[in-house]
């Protein structure tokens, strides 16, 4: 571990918004998580002090300050997530220290540059398959939950990926599954006391018979290909025979199965909801759209992408990176003080939880102007080469950086091209979205969209 600050002895304490007796803050984050966490850092500071219940947690938003807790000092800052161990077991997301390094260099490979391009075959035939069961729809004017859509495409396209494979029929079930899951997750992460999770309520019980589901569906799967011994070139077989360079350790049915339920979680689950936002976005700002539509037509002339075209898409990554902005999936992540340490000026005791996200990051007046409207120019270089690296930060920063940005880039910059290729896709008027902050944040109660064909195809 790097040394604390000297000074953290003396460093003062954080500044608080106070809260109620015995709960502290707890009745508005409830309320509202997201506006109560921007309100938060935009009426305290870089460091916030919450008290939640029995727990105290620290709000931390500051550019330097993330880069302090997620780069410079990283080692003094455990990930915090006993909560989705459950889920997600030992999986690169939840795993510490020499295991966790470990699997990052197995899993690596995986997520490759050369691997994500082969890849690309599943996300575009799968985004041909996704668009011609639009035609219907297009043609009596039957309005699409596009939210559903996308998660329905971005799991088929995680699917094929890992086990070359559908799961038809299965599709809702696993879906629903993740959703109940999720769910409970948000609910354990924001609860003043942990003992409740194991008690029998309806929903612990719901919860833990989604899991088995999940266990079932996931270690059948890893059962069928180490019976068969085939090596079909997905992510599952990478994973079956990927090997420690050091000891020439393999990964156990259980290691397999945590990192599986790890990369179709963050695979479709986050991504599905980064598409959902940039359609809602683009409908709000049809001249953003426009633009959009004339570079994809020029740089593709009607012929569908592929990766050797996406470095020319430059304003279709903006608007991603733009999207990822204003609703970044994972909107908020926690670290826990391994020893106290000064963040910021502020005193953290040991042991203590912070909080960083980038939704509130991404929203602050003093790094964005304008935070709140949609600008896919701000990301021009001449726009951003004074920006603080951790002021944008939605696949966080360190060395625990999302393994699987690249992927998430590559699908999103594909599948928004060849949709607007073919269609337009507008907000039915009137329809309301809320951003829900589950595990993951989410448009609700989805986005009901009009599709119109385009002429030009």
């Amino acid at each position: 571990m790097n040394t604390p600050n000297v000074s953290v002895k003396n460093a003062k304490p954080a500044p608080s918004p106070g809260g109620y007796p015995l709960i502290g803050v707890l009745p508005l984050v409830w309320n509202d998580p997201l506006q109560f966490f921007l309100n938060a850092a935009k009426g305290y500071g870089d460091v916030v002090r919450l008290e939640f219940g029995l727990r105290t947690f620290y709000l931390v938003s500051g550019p330097e300050s993330i880069k302090y807790v997620l780069q410079d000092n990283n080692r003094n800052y455990g990930k915090g997530y006993d909560q989705a161990k459950p889920l997600l077991g030992e999986g690169l997301v939840t795993s510490e220290g020499k295991f966790w390094l470990r699997q990052r260099r197995l899993v690596s490979p995986v997520f490759h540059r050369s691997e994500i391009e082969t890849y690309t075959a599943y996300m575009t035939q799968a985004t041909e398959e996704m668009l011609e069961s639009w035609d219907q729809a297009a043609t009596i004017g039957e309005p699409l939950d596009i939210a559903d859509e996308m998660m329905h495409l971005t799991q088929t396209i995680i699917l094929r990926t890992m086990f070359s494979t559908d799961i038809g029929d299965q599709a809702a079930e696993i879906g629903e599954a993740f959703d109940i899951t999720l769910h409970f997750l948000n609910q354990t992460l924001f609860s003043p006391v942990d003992w409740f999770r194991h008690l029998p309520t309806p929903s612990n019980l719901r919860n833990q018979r989604a899991l088995r589901f999940l266990d079932n569906f996931v270690y059948k799967l890893i059962d069928e290909r180490r019976q068969s011994g085939e090596d079909k070139g997905d992510l599952l077989s990478q994973l079956l025979l990927a090997r420690d360079e050091d000891t020439g350790a393999v990964m156990d049915d259980k290691q397999i199965r945590d990192e599986v339920m790890t990369i179709f979680l963050a695979g479709h689950e986050t991504t599905a909801n980064a598409l959902a936002w940039t359609w809602y976005l683009l409908s709000h700002n049809p001249k953003v759209e426009h633009r959009l539509v004339e570079e994809i037509d020029t740089q593709l002339s009607g012929r569908p992408p592929q990766m050797e075209d996406l470095s020319k898409l430059e304003l279709s990554d903006r608007v991603f990176q733009e999207a990822l902005r204003l609703y970044p999936p994972a909107w908020m992540f926690a670290r826990t003080a391994i020893e106290e340490d000064e963040v910021g000026g502020y005193h953290i005791p040991a042991g203590e939880r912070l909080i960083i996200s980038p939704y509130v990051t991404h929203r602050l007046p003093y790094l964005w102007d304008r935070p709140e409207a949609f600008d896919p120019d701000r990301f021009l270089p001449e726009r951003s080469q004074d920006r603080p690296r951790f002021a944008y930060f939605p696949f966080g920063g360190g060395p625990r950086l999302c393994i699987g940005n690249h992927f998430a880039t590559v699908e999103a910059k594909l599948v928004i091209a060849r949709v607007l290729q073919r269609y337009r896709l507008e907000l039915v008027p009137g329809y309301q979205v809320e951003a829900k902050p589950i595990a993951t944040l989410q448009p609700k109660p989805g986005v009901l969209m009009n599709i119109k064909k385009r002429m030009y195809m």
